[in-house]
């Protein structure tokens, strides 16, 4: 099966359309061919200039309203220079390396350019998103030892979003065996191993279950 080869490209690259107003947009998106969630840049070379238009994400009929996957939420990131974003009337200053988030598609946005040359980054799409188990193992990893009390709180939650997930009921068995908890740790690792066979080998090679290596039930598991 052959492979889409990846895409590396400077922004400056990317064909800079002007307007409409001061705006300077460059399609990111198009350009790249990404399908996954919208993607732009915008710069401003002048103090006042638009790096947003004004404008919002909802849909301007009611019809399109019974389409929830065009209500996008927003996010924008400050990637040169500083912005001023004005949303629903409130201000906010923007320095570079700052995040904006706007979650509501009703939410009136925009923002000029308040130092120069400016950089901004927008991402959006629905709330359909489906998050990777990786995002709460890897907060909880580095607290295993340290403080497995969050740790304990990180896994529970991701859970509670992916309940079937085998990588995360694993690492909550790493947690339970650290925490010296036996059952709890038999009890979690039986169902990672169900739901995902190949963590057997992983189990068996992890340091984090050294203290059930001569645990006949932990063998059992991992064989």
């Amino acid at each position: 099966m052959s492979r889409t080869p990846p895409r590396v490209i400077s922004l400056s690259e990317i064909e800079a359309v002007p307007g409409p107003g001061s705006l300077t947009w460059h399609p990111v998106r198009m350009t790249l061919g990404i399908k996954a969630f919208g993607c732009n840049a915008y710069t401003a070379r002048a103090i006042g200039d638009d790096i947003v238009e004004p404008h919002t994400e909802a849909p301007e009929t009611e019809a399109e309203r019974e389409h929830p996957e065009r209500m996008h939420e927003e996010l924008y990131f400050v990637a040169a220079g500083r912005a001023k974003f004005t949303i629903d009337g409130v201000e906010y200053d923007a320095p570079a390396g700052t995040y904006v988030f706007i979650p509501d598609p009703d939410s009136h946005r925009h923002a000029v350019a308040t130092e120069v040359p400016a950089t901004v980054l927008s991402f959006g799409g629905p709330p359909t998103f489906e998050p990777s188990d990786w995002e709460w193992s890897f907060r909880a990893a580095p607290l295993m030892r340290s403080d497995p009390g969050q740790a304990r709180q990180i896994l529970e939650q991701g859970l509670r979003e992916r309940p079937k997930s085998a990588s995360l009921r694993y690492d909550l068995a790493c947690l339970e065996a650290l925490s010296g908890n036996r059952e709890a740790t038999l009890e979690a690792l039986r169902t990672a191993v169900e739901w995902k066979p190949s963590l057997r080998a992983t189990a068996a090679e992890d340091e984090d279950f050294v203290s059930l290596r001569d645990d006949e039930d932990f063998q059992s598991l991992i064989s």
